[in-house]
This record gives C-alpha cells, sequence and structure tokens, in this order.
C-alpha cells in the first residue's frame, strides 16, 4: 500500500504560477508511473500529466502542453508539479496518483492521494 500525500494548493490569479508537490510514502517500483490528475465541479476526474519513475518519459493532456511540467525526486520519493500561466479553467482538486506502468490513463491507477485545491481567480 503506498500512501499520497498532496500539498501547494492554493488561490492564485491569472497568468501566475503554482507548484504541486506529492510525497509518496513508499519507493515506487522500477516499472512505476505516477501522474497529477484533476477535478472541478460538477466534471469527471481527467488526466494532466504522468511521469515514469525510473526513465523520467512525460505525458501532458493537450489542455496544459507548454504551461505545465511534471518532475520527480527519486531520492526524495516526491512528484512535483509546476504550473505556468494559469487560467481560470485550471481550477479543480488536484490529485496525485500511482500506476503499475507508464500511463495517462486513469483507470491504470491504483492509489491515489486526497487531493489539494488549486483555484484561480480571474
Amino acid at each position: 500500500q503506498v500512501q499520497l500525500l498532496e500539498s501547494g494548493g492554493g488561490l492564485v490569479q491569472v497568468g501566475t504560477s503554482l507548484t504541486l508537490s506529492c510525497i509518496a510514502s513508499a519507493r515506487p517500483s522500477r516499472s512505476t508511473g505516477m501522474g497529477w490528475f484533476r477535478q472541478a465541479p460538477g466534471k469527471e476526474r481527467e488526466a494532466v500529466a504522468a511521469i515514469s519513475w525510473i526513465g523520467g518519459s512525460t505525458r501532458y493532456a493537450d489542455s496544459v502542453k507548454g504551461r505545465f511540467t511534471i518532475s520527480r525526486d527519486v531520492a526524495k520519493n516526491t512528484l512535483n508539479l509546476q504550473m505556468n500561466s494559469l487560467k481560470p479553467e485550471d481550477t479543480a482538486m488536484y490529485y496525485c496518483a500511482v500506476s503499475d506502468t507508464f500511463s495517462i490513463v486513469k483507470s491504470t491507477y491504483t492509489y491515489w492521494g486526497q487531493g489539494t485545491q488549486v483555484t484561480v481567480s480571474s
């Protein structure tokens, strides 16, 4: 069982930046992928970005490409999401998750954090 704890959410202005972090209670395995998802009120949870834990390969949702950067710190079991040029439509609860494979598909993720709220005000 892996426990995940997100942090870094908050209320920010349009066009500003925010960095989310997620600490995993156990070191992910070599085949593990980690990802960020988000869920806005009344909408389904959607993928934001994913990263291969060992190789560092990344994938992004089209809506965040060029603005968000996912990264990981293997030594600290930490996943990060740097969010730039934030828009009101980025407002959502952001979740960190772990998968047994490198994927951006929500159904492949087994462990989830409790989320951190990001609100972008215009």
